[in-house]
């Protein structure tokens, strides 16, 4: 993550750390805050693997109350920048990461007001990490599928 050079940056880069305990991100960090993810509960963070219970909020619904498909990505993309520094302090002077690539599996709608994310890292290669993502219904069932390629700058 940035440090130094850059208020926005850096201010991001604050609000990633400023996590409360058992918290994913802080609040101020503007696509974590559409997706609400200061509320979004910390399940497992390892190096390389995170797990967190989520919830939609209004704004992600369509109107049939299920999450927009155009969001899963976002949630997709938010989740494999976090996994990327699952287990690990993002510190300052820590690269920036962009999304390469993104491939987006659907099997049911995910609907209510819970569900839950499990990502993984599966491959680091130099600058370049590959993260898959599980969206999963609490009753069990397998909802979305998201394989992210994220390198870091």
């Amino acid at each position: 993550m940035p440090d130094g050079g850059d208020p926005i940056a850096d201010e991001l880069a604050r609000v990633w750390r400023s996590a409360e305990p058992g918290k994913l991100v802080g609040r101020g960090h503007p696509v974590g805050d559409f997706l609400e993810a200061y509320d979004w509960q910390v399940l497992e963070n390892t190096e390389g693997h995170l797990r967190v219970a989520a919830h939609l909020p209004a704004q992600v619904r369509n109107p049939r109350g299920k999450l927009f498909g155009g969001f899963t990505a976002t949630y997709a993309d938010f989740m494999a920048l976090h996994t990327f520094w699952a287990g690990r302090d993002p510190q300052p002077g820590h690269p920036w990461l962009v999304t390469l690539n993104m491939r987006l599996d659907y099997y049911a709608p995910i609907a209510g007001d819970h569900f839950e994310m499990d990502s993984r890292i599966v491959n680091r290669r130099g600058s370049t990490c590959w993260v898959e993502t599980h969206f999963i219904d609490p009753e069990g069932p397998l909802l979305a599928f998201a394989y992210t390629t994220l390198k870091a700058l």
